[in-house]
Formats: C-alpha cells, structure tokens, sequence
C-alpha cells in the first residue's frame, strides 16, 4: 500500500485525532444509546471502526510518546523524571531526543505538518513533543495548565465545587466556565485545527495531529450540553474529577455519581460537536477523497462500574473502563465504510498506519503494525494472539479468552474469562492459576524479560523531581 500511495500523482493527506479519556462505552457508533454523538455516529458509518483497540502504555504522556514515535514505550525501563511537571509515573517523561518522530519522517519526505493541542503535560519544559511539525500550537486554558493566576479566581464560586482548591481555582481562572463554549480550550483547538486545512488545503499533501484533553477532567461541561444529561437542581457540587478508586474509600462520591457522568457526558458532545467541524471542513474543501483520517483515544475512565466499584483510572484497576479505546479509520476512497474489524490493534498501530498511508520511509524503526490491510483487504497484518500494557507499576493483557491485570510483581492479579464474563465482573484468579501464569509469561516476555518496578522515596534531586528507586 505505502508503494502506491508514494507513487499516486496526488499523495493522500493524513488527520489524527486524539480525545484523552474518551470512554468507549459513551459512544453511540459503540453502543451507546444515550450519549449524543451525531458526528462521530456519522464518521463511524463512513470508516472502518476497531472493536478490540487497546492502549500499549498509560497513561497521558505515555501512550504520547508511542503515538509521536511509532515505538513501544512499554516496559518503561530508565525512567527519568523531568523537572517542573505535575506528575510522577514510570514512563511519563520526555521524547526521546536519540530517536526519530513520525512528523520528522514526514516533513522530510514532503509533507507540511501540523500539531494542535490543549493537553498541558505535552508542553512542560523538555517534553519535547513539538519536533517534526512546521505549525504547532499550545491552546492554553485546561485546568491544569500554568496559565492564569489562580489567586484571581473568585472565591465566591468555590462552594459550587469539590476537589482540591488549587484545583479548583485553575478551573476557574483557565477554563472560565461562564463564557461561551466558543472559548473553551477543546473549541480552540479544533478551531486552531480547522484553521490549519483552511490555509493549507492547496498545500497538499498534508499531516495534522490534533490532540484533545477533553473530556479528560476537570469535568465540568458547558450548561447546554450538561442538560441533555443531568437536571439542574442536581448539578452542584460539581466534582470536577471522581477519585481514583473504589467508591467505598470516598462514599460521599456515590450519590454525586449522575451529576459526574451528566459532566461528562457534556463533554463528550463537546467533543462530538468540534470533531464534526473539523470533518465538515475537511469535506466541504473537497479533500475527503484524499484525505484519510484516525479517530482515536488513549485511555478511559470508570464510574464503578466494576466489581471494585473503582472510579475514575487507577494504575492497579485496569478495567474495560480504562483499557477500552475507540478507533475509527476513514479511507479516501470509502473503503468498507460502516465496517468493524475485531482484531487486536494497538494505539502503537496509528503511526505506522499514518507512515504506511504517506507512502514516506520511516526515520528508525516503527513497532506498530498499518491498519491499511484490516481495512483495504489486503496483506500484511500479522494478526496477534493477545496485547500487553502497562501503567504505572501495574500490567495488563488480554487474549480472546483471558483478561488479566497485576501488579508489575505479579501482586493482586485479577483474571475475567471474556467468552463467559465479557464485562468483567467476576474475578476468577484464584481458580485459573494456569492461565495468570499464561498471562505473566507473555507480558514478561514483551518486556524484555523484565519488570522494574519505581518506588518513589521521600527525597527529591537537586532539580527538585522526585528520587525512584528501582526494584524487580
């Protein structure tokens, strides 16, 4: 496919589309029966949607690295923290500066490149994301983004909230949940995207890579879009994230539960709605036909949902919550429009598919495999037994019998049988003890043949990061 493509006379422009903790279960083309997703209903009938898409690695920066790379970040060994971030997890740390990006390979061979995004760890100091993109922009304003003063946040609003007060105070200040939707950070951005194929559709071929933190928290979504979910009498508090655990740690949570989700859900509209000018412009320009675009997400989240009744995304509780991602691919030419493929396909699979679609050789080697063939019929997917992942110090896999999850030293393993209990409810560890064994083989394997585990000490470095030592 890569040879027919670099030969055509017009290359194909290639759209990835990132939504961060966009549950797949709250999406009508995957079920859903009371989300609102018209667009992405519409795109999932003019593509070719995944049913078994996982992420390689969580959470955040992690799977970034993947995504930019086209290179396995798991198992995460010499983990580094960076300075002057918010967050401290094996593998969360910079691209690496010894190895090439997609956006590289593609700038070089030709393309005109575009980066657009309002996920503020992309942008820390030393992250080093925006290599390889001749436009790029930092949409500023998600909560967690060191933009406004948090000391200007009105104190008289915080009662209206839960969370940490910090927190809430970014909110506030950043995300200004009074104005329109039209300046919300998820709107920028697919505005900022929107404008990019405006200047640059005769400039073809072109790469955009557009990366939405929403509906990542802060959950709090624009009041029209709260409505058609929630009644207003029940909206505040707002918690602006759930806890991450099970809710009989935090049981006051419990009946903020449809206030949360009615958030949410808010937001995955917002989503919805932004996504759909994105592609309307893309079409309305006359590039649909040569244009192949990727809808994706990183990770999920829980609203337990699960036996442990665990909300939100913790490392040790990798649910279908989490671990479940929608990905949709629309070819140019309609190739098995309104299609499911059920192969395992990984996150790591987009930017070998975006390589694979350019027709351009990549700079160093890609790990991944392109989604092209699933999709146009042809050769080349070597179809895999089973996915390996790992977030934090905790691992994952799933074959089509087995789903597992344990610690990185085999530690509270839980095992689902999918052909019985595809939702994973019912945790069978203690009486398969052959098929943990099967599961911790194969993920050790993945990973080298070995598993480091990061304990984070109390000290801190000269720079002041967190100091980790290492263990097996």
């Amino acid at each position: 496919m890569a040879e027919e493509v670099a030969n055509a006379s017009q290359p194909w422009n290639v759209v990835v589309v990132v939504s961060d903790t966009l549950r797949t279960a709250y999406l009508g083309a995957y079920g859903n029966k009371w989300i609102h997703t018209p667009n992405l209903n519409k795109f999932a009938q003019d593509s070719v949607r995944f049913t078994n898409a996982h992420p390689e690695c969580l959470p955040t920066i992690p799977t970034r690295r993947t995504l930019h790379s086209g290179r396995r970040a798991f198992p995460f060994r010499d983990y580094r923290p960076v300075p002057w971030d918010n967050v401290y997890i094996p593998g969360w740390q910079p691209l690496s500066s010894e190895e090439s990006t997609i956006a590289e390979a593609l700038v070089r061979q030709g393309y005109h490149t575009g980066f657009f995004a309002d996920v503020p760890h992309y942008f820390v100091p030393g992250m080093n994301f925006t290599r390889g993109f001749l436009q790029w922009e930092f949409i500023r304003g998600q909560a967690e983004d060191r933009y406004n003063a948090i000391a200007h946040a009105d104190e008289t609003l915080l009662s209206r909230y839960r969370g940490g007060a910090d927190r809430i105070r970014a909110h506030l200040v950043n995300v200004q949940p009074e104005q329109p939707e039209e300046t919300w950070p998820a709107a920028r951005t697919f505005r900022a995207a929107i404008k990019f194929v405006e200047q640059n559709y005769n400039n073809n071929p072109f790469y955009l890579y557009v990366d939405s933190f929403t509906p990542h928290e802060t959950w709090e979504a624009p009041i029209h879009y709260y409505d058609l979910y929630g009644n207003r009498e029940d909206r505040e508090p707002i918690y602006l994230s759930a806890p991450y655990g099970p809710i009989d740690r935090n049981p006051e949570v419990e009946e903020r539960l449809p206030s949360i989700r009615a958030n949410y859900a808010g937001l995955v509209t917002m989503v919805d709605t932004w996504f759909g000018k994105l592609i309307n412009t893309i079409d309305r320009l006359g590039l649909k036909q040569n244009t192949l675009v990727i809808f994706l997400s990183d990770h999920g989240t829980n609203f337990g949902e699960n036996p442990d009744r665990v909300t939100g995304k913790p490392a040790d509780f990798m649910y279908p919550g989490t671990m479940d991602i929608p990905m949709m691919l629309r070819h140019p030419d309609g190739v098995r429009a309104g299609s499911t493929r059920d192969e395992f396909v990984y996150s790591l699979d987009v930017p070998a598919t975006v390589i694979a679609a350019a027709g351009v050789e990549p700079i160093g080697r890609i790990e991944g495999q392109s989604l092209l063939p699933l999709v146009e019929g042809g050769i080349g997917f070597e179809a895999r037994d089973y996915l390996t992942c790992r977030y934090g110090n905790s691992v994952w896999y799933k074959d089509s019998k087995n789903w597992f999850f344990s610690g990185v030293d085999s530690q509270n393993s839980r095992l689902f049988d999918l052909e019985e209990d595809p939702m994973c409810q019912h945790n069978i560890a203690a009486s398969a003890e052959d098929r943990c064994a099967l599961a911790r083989e194969r993920i050790l394997a993945d990973a080298g043949g070995e598993l480091q585990r990061y304990e984070r000490q109390e000290k801190t470095d000269a720079l002041g990061r967190p100091e980790f030592a290492e263990g097996r």
